[in-house]
């Protein structure tokens, strides 16, 4: 039995991976809030982004996942999330960014950490291929007949725990390049990630006009 456990634990874990690899725009904003922020502010990103897959586990593993399946839902997600993604893109890529060398006695506003759960939460949340993707996992788990509860518990546990961890490996790796980072640079990232951003939202709302 432990051995069974041990087994739907490292599946899980060997899915985790796999999701980590793909890049996509919850990985560029990852990446450039840690170089901007610090890796705590990242950190909180992460989270939010845990939360949001949490969310998406238990909606597909409790049967909504069919919803997926009708024209609507699919036409509601497609657009919606595409509009919402173009609108993070192009926030990223009209924002002004002050330089200051140093702050002249002024208190500069500090980043709140629940604007950085929200903006993972939110990224990750409104993409339908992170949706897609838990319907397939979900899918596979009732396939399994003789795994127990506590087997599908730890399958999911090891594919949101590696996902979690390697996302807070990134935003650490990204952060201890930061002194290499130049302002120049900070900002070719941003533009860069709200390009990334509005094509990722363009190519959902062009797959969803024409599916």
């Amino acid at each position: 039995m432990v051995t069974s456990m041990g087994s739907a634990w490292l599946e899980g874990v060997s899915m985790g991976l796999l999701l980590s690899v793909i890049v996509g725009p919850v990985f560029f904003t990852l990446i450039t809030n840690s170089l901007q922020h610090g890796f705590r502010y990242a950190m909180v990103l992460a989270l939010g982004i845990l939360c949001s897959d949490a969310l998406y586990v238990m909606i597909t593993y409790f049967g909504i996942s069919f919803l997926a399946n009708t024209d609507l839902f699919e036409k509601v997600l497609g657009y919606g999330g595409g509009l919402i993604l173009t609108g993070f893109g192009i926030s990223s890529l009209v924002k002004k960014q002050v330089e200051r060398p140093n702050t002249g006695g002024i208190t500069l506003p500090v980043p709140k950490k629940r604007n950085a759960f929200a903006k993972g939460f939110s990224i990750n949340g409104i993409n339908p291929f992170v949706l897609l993707f838990w319907i397939s996992i979900a899918s596979l788990v009732t396939l399994k007949e003789t795994w127990t509860g506590s087997q599908i518990s730890l399958y999911y546990v090891g594919i949101l725990g590696t996902v979690f961890l390697i996302d807070l490996l990134k935003a650490f790796i990204a952060k201890q390049l930061s002194r290499f980072v130049t302002p120049r640079l900070m900002r070719l990232l941003n533009k860069g990630v709200g390009l990334v951003m509005v094509f990722f939202g363009l190519r959902m709302l062009w797959t969803t006009y024409f599916s």
